[in-house]
């Protein structure tokens, strides 16, 4: 599917709000109702849009300190790593992992009910993983928490070359 200047507006649309009725995204892109439809099913199709969620405001259910955990792996062997991503996946706190490069080789982002969580998330770790290292950062405040992927560099299939949107 070419990523022309509708379905980037339908994609941008859909990214600030999921439950935006056809009908009215529809109306913003001047389409009707059943193309716009089936523009939308097609993006699903093609795999542009992954899931519909809901962002749950995290103050409200519970879990509103944020930690960053930063970890040196104690072995850099892919038995090692695919042991990572499985105890990471089985850790309810951690919402986000991060392979890097650079002085540390993984970066987590967890979600806890105060600072005294990120103890027992810590113990999780170092009993399931035994890294090399591992450095806990709190979060003191969130200047930006955004969703939205940028769609300024959609590529645009045209004639067989990709050039950016």
């Amino acid at each position: 599917m070419v990523l022309d200047e509708r379905n980037l507006a339908i994609l941008a649309l859909l990214q600030a709000d999921a439950d935006t009725p056809v009908g009215e995204i529809a109306g913003k892109v001047n389409m009707s109702i059943s193309a716009c439809s089936r523009r939308i099913t097609q993006l699903r199709a093609d795999g542009f849009i992954k899931a519909n969620v809901a962002i749950l405001d995290r103050q409200l259910v519970g879990v509103p300190v944020t930690v960053f955990v930063l970890v040196k792996a104690g072995r850099h062997a892919e038995d090692w790593i695919e042991n990572f991503r499985q105890q990471i996946s089985e850790i309810p706190e951690v919402l986000e992992a991060h392979r890097l490069a650079g002085t540390f080789d993984y970066i987590m982002k967890l979600a806890l009910p105060g600072v005294e969580g990120y103890d027992h998330v810590y113990k999780q770790l170092v009993r399931r993983i035994e890294p090399l290292e591992i450095s806990g950062h709190i979060s003191m405040e969130t200047l930006k928490d955004s969703t939205s992927v940028p769609l300024g560099f959609a590529a645009r299939t045209t004639g067989g070359h990709s050039r950016r949107a």
